[in-house]
């Protein structure tokens, strides 16, 4: 059975979000990033020291989008692109939401609510929450015309995507002048398996 690490009010939601849509057995076994993920076992699955961390059978995978990706690639239903041009349009996606996206929305996040109020700082979540318009500004764009990122289906691409950019209503960051994002953000996060992940972090 695939087992995977983490705890669901982290980066672990993404793998959990893949896992509910491809409906594939699987197991979630809580480590927490506050200890648990630097202890000598888990250590020898990520030697990073980082949640979450996939292990099917023999195979272990670290990285939330690398774990994404090779989810949608084995199990399917659907979610990997169809096309070589479109697999590659799914990894510049995915490897987006990590380079552009993510940084500005976790920083704005951080000082907005999750750092103790003493170790806040008004200007560095001011100045992500600039920053962050850039980003939504890209991909509003890419949406033009389009009901997903690469068409009219669902796939591993907007699973990646919409699971960094969900943080947006938590960070307290404005979606409102970008209505092609926030649109499709609300389809993404709609879905049934999104729901039951949320269900799980509250």
């Amino acid at each position: 059975m695939i087992m995977l690490y983490g705890v669901p009010r982290s980066r672990t939601m993404r793998p959990l979000w893949m896992l509910e849509e491809l409906g594939v057995p699987y197991e979630n076994k809580p480590v927490s990033f506050l200890g648990e993920s630097r202890s000598p076992e888990f250590l020898r699955l990520n030697p990073n020291g980082h949640i979450p961390v996939l292990r099917d059978d023999d195979v272990v995978i670290w990285e939330s989008m690398a774990i994404n990706l090779y989810l949608a690639r084995k199990y399917g239903k659907g979610l990997w692109p169809r096309t070589v041009e479109d697999e590659g349009r799914a990894f510049q996606w995915s490897v987006w939401a990590m380079t552009e996206l993510e940084e500005p929305l976790l920083t704005a996040l951080l000082h907005r609510g999750f750092l103790p109020e003493d170790q806040r700082d008004p200007k560095k979540a001011d100045d992500a929450a600039e920053r962050f318009k850039t980003p939504l500004g890209v991909l509003n764009g890419a949406l033009a015309g389009k009901q997903y990122l690469l068409g009219d289906a669902f796939t591993v691409a907007d699973l990646n995507v919409a699971a960094v950019l969900c943080w947006a209503f938590l960070a307290g960051l404005d979606l409102g002048k970008a209505p092609q994002a926030q649109a499709w953000l609300g389809r993404c996060t709609g879905r049934p398996a999104f729901e039951r992940v949320q269900r799980m972090t509250s």
